[in-house]
């Protein structure tokens, strides 16, 4: 696997190694001791999954205080734009954001720590992506940041069809306005 540092130090593109053949591929999709020896130790609980289909944009989540959860995200099919915001007020990077492009072709993870909020938008027709989080959801921690905040300028790429959003994310905070991590 290979560690990719991003703009914004705290958060990592993990590159794995791809072994194909005519029969398909492998590659190892997480390790305990490379992720440690790269990024440091963290304990995944629980494992998402979402299905979404082209325009879908999904975003800016986020659990604050107790409930903070730091993710490894990756496209299993299909491409997204992943974004994730520095919500970290006394980090030198805060309200700044890193967006990648994660594929099932690329099979690209991005770590995102706790303190950032994180969203994505499918590019293609049909998207299964994957998460692990390091502590459980709790529904009473959720925050959600306007997608489109203009204090965050996030530049999110243009899609073919009509934009699809769940009502939170349509009624999310303004960015000088949510609940950020000290």
């Amino acid at each position: 696997m290979q560690f990719i540092q991003t703009s914004i130090p705290d958060i990592w593109i993990i590159q794995p190694k791809v072994l194909g053949d005519s029969r398909g591929y492998f590659f190892e999709s997480w390790r305990e001791d490379e992720f440690k020896a790269h990024i440091g130790a963290v304990h995944f609980v629980q494992e998402n999954e979402s299905k979404s289909f082209k325009g879908v944009l999904r975003g800016l989540h986020y659990q604050r205080g107790e409930h903070a959860q730091a993710k490894l995200v990756r496209v299993v099919k299909g491409t997204v734009v992943d974004v994730a915001v520095d919500c970290r007020r006394s980090s030198s990077t805060f309200g700044e954001y890193v967006a990648v492009e994660l594929s099932g072709e690329n099979h690209r993870q991005l770590f995102i720590p706790r303190g950032f909020a994180h969203g994505f938008i499918a590019l293609s027709e049909e998207v299964i992506f994957t998460y692990k989080v390091d502590n459980y959801y709790n529904a009473a921690s959720e925050e959600t940041i306007l997608w489109n905040d203009s204090q965050l300028n996030i530049e999110w790429p243009s899609v073919d069809v009509p934009l699809v959003q769940a009502r939170r994310d349509l009624e999310g905070r303004p960015f000088a306005e949510a609940a950020c991590f000290d």
